[in-house]
């Protein structure tokens, strides 16, 4: 009997495959418990349509990732923030800090655990911070502290 896995199996497969396996192993085990389903012409048409649905909604969020860091390679994005003596800050910029201001000047929406400092910004000056963007893709976006 031949079986497409919706779910990895040991020893058998990956989810998406389409195995051949003995009767009583593919009705009572795989299927009973919802690991496969049997594999006719129209359970193998269904899950290639999905597949294809898939494919093109991971291309639209791979290219809308590449705008969005495209638009943050270019973009200079200011915060103001607090000075004590010799320009250093009174705290430090963070990620969060760093979300909310693009949120509030250009409209572009990043989780903060997807905004990475790789040294503590503590006073005043120009800096870049690395964002993720999913898909492996991450952009490089430049910070101007200025005095507030």
């Amino acid at each position: 009997m031949k079986v497409l896995l919706l779910k990895d199996v040991k020893s058998l497969g990956k989810a998406g495959e389409v195995k051949e396996v003995a009767d009583g192993y593919g009705k009572n085990f795989l299927i009973g418990k919802g690991l496969a389903l049997h594999a006719t012409t129209e359970v193998l048409n269904r899950h290639k349509s999905e597949q294809k649905k898939l494919a093109l909604k991971e291309e639209e969020e791979i290219a809308k990732a590449k705008e969005l860091a495209e638009k943050l390679n270019s973009t200079k994005l200011t915060i103001r923030h607090k000075v004590g003596a010799n320009d250093q800050l009174i705290g430090s910029i963070t990620n969060k800090e760093i979300s909310e201001e693009l949120e509030k000047q250009f409209s572009i929406m990043i989780d903060k655990k997807n905004i990475s400092i790789d040294n503590k910004i503590k006073h005043i000056g120009i800096f870049e911070v690395s964002c993720k963007l999913g898909h492996s893709i991450s952009a490089v976006l430049k910070i101007d502290v200025i005095a507030g």
